[in-house]
């Protein structure tokens, strides 16, 4: 059966028209603000006191927008008799938003939690060369970043904590046990 000259035209004439019908659903923007998830990937911001310069972000960056300068200091030793020890020290932390593609690759390699993903995505500039923000404007990012979700109550206890409660309560009857010890002879004697 072959089909009847035109019946595309008609059923996409169908479409448009049920469509025409409708109410829209678009927000004017600047207006009303969209509602976003919460943990929605906007811009990245940093949080330095974490941050110890390994750099890894810098290097897992497929785009290369991550730019890390540091150097070293020496720190004097602790205790008498100890050596000095040395520790990077951060100079400059800048990401090039106009380069990156919101992978997150830099926060899921980051070892120290030093970068979060942002909700805030109004960040536009009038100047490509202004999306290079350096260290203060990524940490005023930071304001913006939601709380972690709350634990599963379901999930298993972690094996770090499970192993270190353990530990706590081995110690704890440990310590028990001998003021139990001296108690008993000390009732008898009177």
């Amino acid at each position: 059966m072959a089909p009847i000259p035109g019946s595309g035209l008609a059923k996409g004439l169908a479409v448009t028209l049920r469509t025409m019908t409708r109410k829209s659903v678009t927000e004017q923007y600047p207006d009303a603000l969209p509602d976003l998830p919460p943990r929605t990937r906007g811009v990245i911001g940093l949080f330095e006191e974490n941050c110890t310069v390994c750099m890894l972000c810098a290097r897992e960056c497929p785009d290369w927008c991550i730019y890390i300068d540091s150097h070293k200091e020496t720190v004097p030793a602790a205790a008498p008799g100890g050596r000095e020890r040395s520790r990077n020290v951060l100079d400059r932390f800048a990401i090039d938003f106009s380069l990156c593609m919101y992978c997150g690759i830099c926060i899921e390699v980051c070892p120290f939690d030093a970068l979060f993903w942002s909700p805030e995505f109004e960040y536009a500039e009038t100047d490509i060369h202004e999306l290079t923000h350096e260290r203060d404007k990524l940490r005023e990012w930071m304001w913006t970043v939601p709380a972690p979700p709350a634990l599963d109550p379901g999930a298993e206890e972690p094996k770090e904590i499970a192993a270190a409660r353990k530990t706590a309560e081995k110690l704890a009857a440990a310590q028990a046990e001998p003021v139990a010890d001296r108690a008993e002879p000390g009732e008898g004697e009177s």
